[in-house]
Parts: structure tokens; C-alpha cells; sequence
């Protein structure tokens, strides 16, 4: 990673980058088709959560918003800084707090399903008509097995 990307961490009732991270995730979406989340849901979900952000020269470049129980409700990485290691590491932040990390992601986001799968996450059931466009998903699941910690961390070294 680039030396001059910061790694910054948004409390829970805090919106810093809130606009931001809207904006990424609606690029995404044009891009990619994927989250496709409303803006009432989505700021609120931000706000509600500790969110793991990478920023460079001040614009957001990732970020991972997590509820206390180490759901990841949104994670997302700029598609220009994609391959680069920031996905792992906001998961990897995610790990310190966490023995477990769980998310959902749509049956369709080839790439999120590979980057979980990279990272051992598991499948754990396929949920019909999840997302309010009638889209399905998978409900993902990393941990409570031996060091999650552990394997995330040899991952980052990668």
C-alpha cells in the first residue's frame, strides 16, 4: 500500500465521511450492480456502526461498517485501488474486535464472493428475495473455528 494511505476508524454516532462512503458505494453500484442500498438505510446503518476507513490525500478509498456483533453491513473498496491489500486489511480490523465476522452478499457479486472465499469465509445458507430488488444472497460466516485473528493476519502478509 501506498505510503500516504491512512487507516481511520469512524465511532458509532459519528458520520465523517458518511457522504463519502455514499458516493463510493453508489460508483460501485453504476460500475458493478451492487449495493444497491437506499440512502436513509444506508446512512443510518453508517452512523449506527464502527466504520474502518482507508483514506488517500483525504478522499476515501475503502471502508468497512460494522455492528457490534462483527457484522459487516458494508464493505467496499474504490475499484482504482482494488488488488492492493485494503479489502483484507478492513476485514482485518474487523478480526482484532471480532471472533467471528458474518455479512451477506448477493448471489450474483462474483467479485465479493471470490474475495470472502479468498479470505475463508463460509457459506453458510442461501437467502431468497434478501434485498428489497428481490435479489438473493448468501449469508457469510469467518471464524469460531481456530485464530481467525491468526489467519487474517497471515493473509495481510501475503
Amino acid at each position: 500500500m501506498s505510503v500516504n494511505i491512512d487507516s481511520r476508524v469512524v465511532a458509532p454516532g459519528d458520520d465523517d465521511y458518511v457522504d463519502e462512503a455514499w458516493q463510493l458505494k453508489e460508483e460501485i453500484n453504476r460500475q458493478e450492480d451492487v449495493l444497491k442500498q437506499r440512502y436513509d438505510f444506508f446512512t443510518d446503518a453508517y452512523r449506527r456502526s464502527k466504520v474502518h476507513c482507508y483514506v488517500q490525500d483525504g478522499n476515501l478509498i475503502g471502508f468497512a461498517a460494522v455492528r457490534r456483533d462483527g457484522y459487516i453491513l458494508f464493505l467496499a473498496v474504490d475499484p482504482e485501488y482494488r488488488s492492493q491489500g485494503i479489502g483484507k486489511r478492513l476485514v482485518a480490523h474487523v478480526a482484532e474486535d471480532h471472533d467471528t465476522i458474518t455479512c451477506h452478499a448477493r448471489t450474483s457479486n462474483e467479485n465479493a464472493l471470490q474475495f470472502y472465499e479468498y479470505l475463508g469465509f463460509e457459506i453458510k445458507r442461501r437467502i431468497g428475495d434478501y434485498y428489497e430488488d428481490g435479489g438473493d444472497a448468501y449469508y457469510l460466516k469467518l471464524g469460531s473455528d481456530v485464530g481467525i485473528a491468526d489467519r487474517i493476519s497471515d493473509l495481510i502478509r501475503r
